[in-house]
């Protein structure tokens, strides 16, 4: 069996920097080729020949939904840097030669199966929030299928214990994702609630239907209770996406992190409260700022003066929803807190 994929970035790849390239630096040591192996990333491998990784789009030029489907560099491809009247020029090449630099037309190459195009990102960071709600409205678990018993009368149940549930009716989902409701995201601003995380258990599987029906709990990542709800199980895909700057000016804050921490690291899970309703996408690349503090200084004004604000970092958007968006921290000088703001990179 051979997989199909368009490569629209393979037809572009080869192409100079757009009239903003002047904007694009290069790495004072980039490399004039690089062979991609196993484990690598997009957004390493353009930190290889830029400064500002996110601005990889930019030297293919492509638009946005050109870069929508970015399922085409594979181990043992090799990028190399060249110029051409002076303008830096990236390309690909594969199988011993570079791919046509003049026709632009999409086409359909083969590849073998067992290949598997590099991320965007480290999967394993994200994956578990892949196919995860989240966020959902302040009611909805409220209506989901609940939790009502368990063998043995159990009140905390793990992985491997049966359990019983009413509200699944008539559906013929046999897997099943088990939630908490969380906490409410609320804008710090506008005091807007944004809407409620939930809390992710674990994973059911549909035993018998009935009423109650009964399943089996498969997995958990902490104790279950009676009373905890039921969410049909997407499926488990990671998608694909390039890092790019936002479309047009955003201005936000960091309200929540994985864990319930107020302090985090590089690779640490943030949630931003701007969603798509603020044109963020997968894939948007916003900068880290930390606010600067009050002095009462008595210099040349008798009031107190406001340090500027400090870029130390960046975060990308891998999860979307309308009001609310989760990122990977991906750079950063110094440690992440929460309520410091993200902007355009």
């Amino acid at each position: 069996m051979r997989k199909l994929i368009i490569p629209f970035l393979l037809l572009f790849l080869s192409i100079g920097l757009p009239a903003s390239g002047a904007d694009i630096s290069l790495q004072n040591h980039a490399p004039a080729r690089y062979t991609v192996v196993k484990g690598d990333t997009l957004w390493g491998i353009a930190g290889k020949f830029l400064k500002n990784p996110w601005q990889w789009p930019q030297i293919w030029q492509l638009n946005r939904q050109q870069i929508a489907n970015p399922d085409l560099i594979y181990p043992g491809d090799v990028i190399v840097l060249t110029k051409e009247n002076g303008v830096p020029v990236l390309r690909l090449l594969r199988g011993g030669s570079a791919l046509p630099t003049v026709t632009l037309s999409p086409k359909v190459y083969a590849k073998p199966s067992s290949f598997r195009a590099i991320p965007s990102i480290p999967p394993e960071t994200i994956e578990p929030f892949l196919t995860q709600p989240l966020v959902v409205a302040n009611d909805a678990l409220n209506k989901a299928p609940r939790i009502v018993a368990a063998q043995d009368r159990r009140v905390i149940l793990g992985a491997g214990d049966i359990a019983y549930v009413s509200g699944l009716g008539d559906s013929q989902q046999n897997r099943w994702q088990i939630y908490r409701p969380g906490k409410m995201l609320v804008d710090p601003v506008s005091h807007e609630p944004l809407g409620r995380e939930a809390v992710y258990l674990g994973v059911a599987q549909l035993m018998r239907k009935g009423k109650p029906a009964t399943i089996q709990i498969v997995q958990s990542t902490q104790e279950i209770n009676i009373g905890d709800r039921l969410v049909s199980a997407p499926e488990e895909t990671v998608p694909v996406f390039i890092p790019h700057a936002p479309g047009k000016a955003v201005s936000g804050e960091i309200i929540s992190a994985f864990g319930g921490i107020t302090e985090f690291g590089q690779n640490a899970i943030v949630v931003i409260n701007r969603g798509k309703r603020n044109g963020i996408d997968n894939g948007t690349v916003l900068a880290l700022y930390r606010r600067g503090d009050d002095f009462d200084i008595k210099a040349e004004t008798e009031g107190g003066v406001k340090l500027p604000l400090e870029r130390y970092g960046l975060i990308l958007v891998f999860r979307t929803f309308n009001k609310v968006a989760y990122a990977l921290v991906t750079t950063i000088t110094r440690p992440v807190h929460l309520h410091d703001l993200v902007k355009n990179p």
